[in-house]
């Protein structure tokens, strides 16, 4: 990664620190009357410190981080909030949703894998007539001529969250039959390992240990910015820490 990226990434990561400091300093926190009976000052500030930072290290700074590094790695075009309006036939709508509630059963027998899942789309009778979709997909990028879309969610996304996830790609895949869809997590609460995910309520949607589409961690960052991207991002997170914990130790006191 070049120094031009790897500055901007920076200042994202440092602004979202120097963010919380500002709204602590300015009394966000919230009137608790049983948590300070029962809690330090100390604790009580901390937790709302970190509470405020997790909120700002949210949707959008994952999606300006996703859309420096898929520049930085050559992308030719990148958009946050992409619109994309595909035509495609009424059975593939039809067959789409059928899927969906199927799915939000949560019967284990049906097959919820990606590959299983549009294979049984593909295969529907068309009838010749045909919708138009509006899709928003949180980053598109075009790299070598292809489209790649993602769905960025949050670490532990609902299950309404991750249907209209895989409604979206599954919609892109049709629709346009060369282009790239992916869900992704930004890290696993979990562990390094795509295998060990387990947050329960929205794996019957994707399979999220094996479905290729389906990007955690390491495996996003290295997929939209190259090999090694995830190791880089963490350097340059530490490389700011330095500054951001000096400044955080002289606030409380």
């Amino acid at each position: 990664m070049n120094t031009k990226y790897k500055k901007l990434i920076a200042d994202e990561f440092r602004n979202c620190v120097t963010g919380t400091i500002t709204r602590i300093n300015n009394n966000e926190q919230t009137y608790r009357p049983f948590h300070t009976a029962l809690l330090s000052e100390e604790i009580i500030y901390w937790s709302g410190f970190e509470r405020s930072f997790s909120t700002s290290f949210g949707q959008r700074v994952i999606e300006e981080l996703v859309r420096l590094v898929a520049l930085s790695n050559g992308a030719e075009d990148v958009q946050r909030q992409r619109e994309t309006n595909i035509t495609i036939d009424m059975a593939y709508e039809e067959a789409i949703r059928n899927h969906l509630q199927r799915l939000r059963t949560k019967n284990k027998i049906y097959p919820y894998d990606w590959n299983s899942s549009l294979a049984e789309v593909q295969s529907v009778q068309q009838t010749g007539t045909f919708i138009t979709i509006r899709i928003i997909s949180d980053i598109w990028w075009r790299k070598n001529g292809i489209d790649h879309f993602i769905s960025l969610k949050t670490v532990k996304p609902n299950i309404d969250q991750t249907a209209v996830a895989k409604e979206d790609c599954l919609h892109l895949s049709i629709a346009l039959p060369t282009c790239k869809v992916y869900f992704g997590l930004p890290y696993n609460p979990y562990g390094e390992n795509k295998e060990s995910y387990s947050f329960n309520p929205p794996m019957g949607i994707f399979d999220f240990r094996h479905d290729s589409v389906v990007l955690i961690g390491k495996e996003m960052w290295d997929t939209i910015g190259g090999n090694g991207c995830y190791e880089e991002l963490l350097e340059i997170a530490k490389e700011v820490g330095k500054e951001t914990k000096a400044r955080i130790r002289t606030i409380y006191n």
